[in-house]
Formats: C-alpha cells, structure tokens, sequence
C-alpha cells in the first residue's frame, strides 16, 4: 500500500486483543496477590472488573458481574462453575484459579465446555514444605512441650523432664506422597541430614526419589516423623487409620499439612492424648477448630489454623503465576500449570 507521497508503507501489525477479566478474591486476600506491580501488568493485559466473590452468589449477581467477561480470576468462594453458571457466562474463555484446589470450583458441565483452567498451587509448595519443616523441627527438639511447660507454671525441672530431643542430622523421616510440596520438603531435610523413605504407588522407576520408595507399612514403622504431603482424593481418604498409626514407635511423630480426611482424626486424637505419639497439625476436620475442641488442650500437639500456604512470599508468587498464565493464553502458547479432569482426580 502507498502513501500519499507514493511511498509504501509497512501494514501496522494486528493489535492484541485485550480481555476483560473478573478479579475476584475475597477482600481480606486481595491485597496480598494483586500488588501494585501485579495490578499494573494485569491493567495491561486487559479491562479489569474486581468483585469479591461474596457479591456473586446469587445468579443475578453473577450474570451482571460475568455476563461479558472472557476470563475469570478466581480464589475460594467463587460460585461453583456448573451449567446454569456458564451459562451466564458465554464469552468465557479462560479461568485462572489464584488458590490450590479446584474441586469445589469445576464441574462436570465445565470439562464439557473445553474451557482451559489453570492454579496457582504451585505458589504454595515452599511455604507449606517450609511450614512441614518447621514441624519437624519443633517435634524433633520437644520445643512444643517445652514451651507449654514453662508457660503453665512447672517447675524447672519438672520443665526439662521430656524425652531427650533429637537432631535432624540422622533422623528418620517418613513422606507419604511425592507431591510438588512433598519434593520440597524432603529436599530440604535432605540438606539438613535427615534420611527419607517415601511412600507414592505413582513414583516412576526413573524418579529420583524412586530408590526412597518404601511401602506405606514401612514408612509409619521406621520413621521417626513421618509428614503427610498426599492430596486428599478418593484414593488417599483414610489413608492413615488406627493400624497405620499403631506401627509408629512410641515417641514418634506425625505432621499432616495436608489434609484432614488422609488421616483417621479420631485415631490420631487418641495415640496423641496418650501421650505415646506427638503430632503437628495444620488442617483439622472442623474449620475453623472450636473453641473447646479438645485437640487445643493436648501439651504433645502443635497445631496452627490452616495457614501452611499463606505467606507474603507465595501471595506474591502466585500473583506473578496469574499474569504469567493469561500472557501464556493471550499469546495462544500452552498455560504452564493448566489442568485437566484427569489431572485433578490425582490432585488435593
């Protein structure tokens, strides 16, 4: 084509289309994975219409905030993405999950759709392996009750009468599921000395981590922590009963960062009140633990309110992860961390 001055001219290249995106994570989160830096590359990606998904759960609510939307961000609370919801939604091209597990997100008229979905759970390894470590430590060293000791009002002596503390260097540590976080964390008490055996009936042959291989028996009855790090699937509820949990030598322990439903609550409770195991906790059956719940009165028990994944740290890297996802989906490249039906039957 040529210029009024008979000069051709260069076709200016096709624009980018811009989306328009729904933010919604609840407000009390949204702070920690939108920086201003993240919000700045999210204004570039597209048109941005924040609403906590506490303001969508009736339908109308949702039709007016999704009705034109080509792409949501999601975290906990968003209205389950079922028929009648999709529905409301037909521009919708492409859903980012700011949190881990999309059970309670997707559904059967979602796979249908072929829509492709994506999470930031990767965001959330270091942090819930760092917290499994910290666990481990304390349990190790009896600082749990050590502390509880002094600050109910024994004596000194009586303070310092727990079993002798062990070192990391040397101990036995049992995993139960070779997930990405469970790979953090072994690598980590790896670095410290530690000896790892791992149950995982889906470790490969060539895995690394395939001459730590043990079977689940041998996990509980030669480790002197074993962590949990499997999801919470069909195939894991239960998993560690009563007879798991008796094959444990008296003085061990258990750490489940995971979640609840892998373990028999109920047995754990009463291995733990004995005071023949310790165990460290940060999921529980009940959220929030009530008040009364008698898990916050045991001296042998560390427990924290579910916040493993919740650290400036892994908010900030997931909001990198969400950018990063729809740069990937605008430029029509493969989103790193998409998942498929297939994928999530395997995923907590």
């Amino acid at each position: 084509m040529n210029n009024n001055n008979g000069v051709a001219s260069t076709p200016s290249p096709p624009t980018t289309p811009r989306l328009r995106i729904l933010l919604s994570i609840p407000d009390t989160e949204r702070a920690a994975f939108i920086s201003p830096e993240i919000r700045e590359a999210l204004n570039d990606l597209g048109e941005i219409t924040e609403i906590a998904p506490a303001e969508l759960q009736t339908l109308e609510a949702f039709a007016a905030a999704a009705a034109d939307k080509d792409a949501f961000i999601t975290a906990w609370g968003f209205p389950r993405l079922d028929a009648e919801h999709l529905a409301l939604a037909p521009h919708l091209k492409c859903v980012v999950h700011a949190a881990s597990s999309l059970h309670a997100l997707v559904s059967d008229a979602f796979w249908a759709t072929g829509i492709p979905i994506t999470q930031a759970g990767a965001a959330m390894a270091p942090a819930v392996a760092e917290l499994s470590l910290t666990f481990t430590l304390n349990l190790l060293r009896r600082v749990h009750q050590l502390d509880h000791r002094l600050r109910t009002g024994v004596t000194w002596v009586d303070a310092r009468n727990v079993p002798r503390a062990r070192e990391i260097s040397g101990a036995r540590i049992g995993v139960v599921g070779a997930s990405r976080t469970g790979r953090r964390y072994i690598d980590a008490c790896r670095a410290l000395g530690a000896v790892i055996r791992v149950y995982d009936p889906y470790l490969l042959k060539g895995d690394p981590l395939s001459a730590s291989a043990a079977t689940l028996h041998d996990v509980m009855a030669t480790s002197d922590v074993v962590a949990v790090h499997a999801p919470a699937t069909k195939e894991t509820e239960g998993l560690i009963g009563a007879a798991e949990l008796s094959l444990l030598a008296d003085g061990a322990a258990l750490i489940n960062t995971a979640r609840s439903t892998i373990v028999d609550m109920e047995a754990l409770y009463k291995e733990v009140h004995s005071g023949r195991i310790d165990a460290a906790l940060d999921v529980f059956d009940e959220e929030p633990l009530p008040a009364d719940d008698p898990w916050r009165s045991l001296p042998n028990a560390l427990l924290t309110p579910h916040l493993g994944g919740a650290t400036v740290d892994s908010r900030r890297r997931a909001g990198g992860i969400i950018v990063d996802e729809l740069r990937r989906f605008i430029s029509g490249d493969p989103m790193e961390h998409a998942l498929s039906r297939t994928d999530l039957e395997r995923m907590g």
